[in-house]
């Protein structure tokens, strides 16, 4: 149960906090150690948190991983030596070059033009970029609007921020991402937000683009920013990409997020980037640079030289995934597992819940039984509770080796049915 604010700092003043169960497990026994905790800390999603370090944390090496939507590019980077006029602190707005280098690819890719100098901003990755939005311009009970299913990162971010997360219920229709109007409408109502993807996580679907239309037009009309996170974008495998930011009802009040974390497989970097019109992305910088977040140019340097890439390598691992997700879905199907159809990302989406499992009951038992470990869906929002992730983004191998132990998993867990003899 969640406790207000006031309620828990009440608890620990007294010294009550102790005897609850549930705040020494999730604060490891160290309950006596709250009162010196300052209210953001006291106030953030501490169960969504500590189920983030198990989605983020490395498995250990006997456990096959398919849960993680990280592909391998193979992009060579080597680590440039610093001059002696780029070795102080680093810009916190990014290197003028890697500003340069991120308008060119949104001009080259979605048709947009914007300032380097004035209209992107650079981040510590793309999560980096969401938070750094949100403290510009979300206050605390800010009420910010989200695809159910989304990504995790999402929600703990705004959780974190203490806004107030509105679901849109959505599904994924043959590869296409669909939600109903009617509810769109009354979600925006009172947003000051919404922050969308597309190709989805973790469903695969992309917004077509009358309905992204639809979505631009009613956030005008409601007076709602939008963030486009397009961290997937480069893993689009079917339709024409149409970006948000190029519509008319959308371009000023859209921020545009990316970074080289998926489409060049260097995570490791923290390297993303902010763009959209410039008195939004203004007030971004402020707020960039009063909290220091600061990238080291160390890591932009290395991001911009992955930009400076041929294509090649991008284009090729995009075919590869693509022909993948065939082979995965095809097999999932074929162990009864209805598994929606991804036109672009990392991930299958399928439902367990018509076997009677939750997706962290089926996910903690195959780790346990098969050390196959996929992610559990209740992780993505509400609608989720019943469904798990599979990421076809790693190693072949691990991949077709999981497959096969998740067959012998089903194999046990759903009995064949008896044939009566003639």
């Amino acid at each position: 149960m969640v406790r207000p604010l006031f309620l828990l700092k009440l608890l620990i003043r007294t010294g009550l906090a102790r005897y609850l169960p549930g705040v020494n497990r999730l604060t490891d026994g160290g309950a006596d150690f709250l009162r010196y905790y300052a209210d953001p800390l006291l106030a953030a999603p501490r169960r969504d948190l500590r189920r983030a370090d198990r989605f983020l944390e490395a498995p250990p090496h006997d456990v096959l991983d398919l849960s993680t939507a990280q592909p391998r590019c193979d992009v060579s980077i080597t680590p440039p030596r610093l001059s002696s006029d780029r070795r102080g602190w680093p810009s916190p707005w990014g290197l003028p070059e890697l500003r340069a280098a991120v308008a060119e690819k949104l001009g080259a890719e979605q048709g947009l033009t914007v300032s380097p100098a004035e209209e992107v901003l650079i981040t510590a990755g793309a999560g980096g970029a969401l938070r750094t939005a949100l403290d510009a311009l979300v206050n605390r009970g800010g009420r910010v609007v989200l695809f159910d299913p989304s990504s995790p990162l999402f929600v703990l971010a705004l959780k974190s921020h203490r806004a107030r997360v509105c679901w849109l219920y959505s599904w994924n229709e043959g590869g296409r991402l669909c939600f109903r109007l009617p509810e769109l409408d009354r979600a925006l109502r009172g947003a000051r937000l919404m922050v969308l993807s597309t190709p989805g996580n973790p469903t695969g679907g992309c917004i077509a683009a009358e309905d992204l239309e639809q979505l631009a037009w009613w956030a005008n009309k409601h007076d709602v920013l939008l963030i486009d996170d397009q961290t997937f974008a480069a893993f689009r495998y079917e339709g024409d990409a149409v970006s948000l930011s190029g519509l008319s009802h959308a371009r000023d009040r859209t921020l545009t997020v990316g970074s080289v974390s998926k489409s060049h497989g260097l995570t490791a970097l923290r390297v993303g980037w902010l763009a959209g019109n410039r008195h939004l992305v203004r007030a971004c910088r402020v707020g960039a640079a009063l909290r220091m977040t600061l990238v080291p140019t160390v890591c932009q340097q290395m991001a911009l030289a992955a930009l400076r890439e041929p294509a090649e390598p991008i284009t090729a691992l995009r075919e590869e995934l693509a022909a993948r997700r065939h082979h995965v879905h095809e097999r999932l199907t074929d162990l009864g597992l209805r598994a929606t159809w991804p036109a672009g990302g990392l991930c299958v989406w399928f439902p367990v819940w018509e076997l009677g499992w939750t997706g962290r009951a089926f996910t903690d038992r195959l780790l346990e039984e098969k050390r196959v470990q996929l992610t559990a869906g209740d992780l993505f929002g509400p609608s989720g509770l019943g469904y798990v992730r599979l990421s076809f983004a790693g190693d072949e191998g691990r991949l077709r080796e999981g497959l096969a132990r998740l067959a012998d998993f089903m194999a046990q867990i759903v009995p064949k049915p008896v044939t009566k003899a003639a």
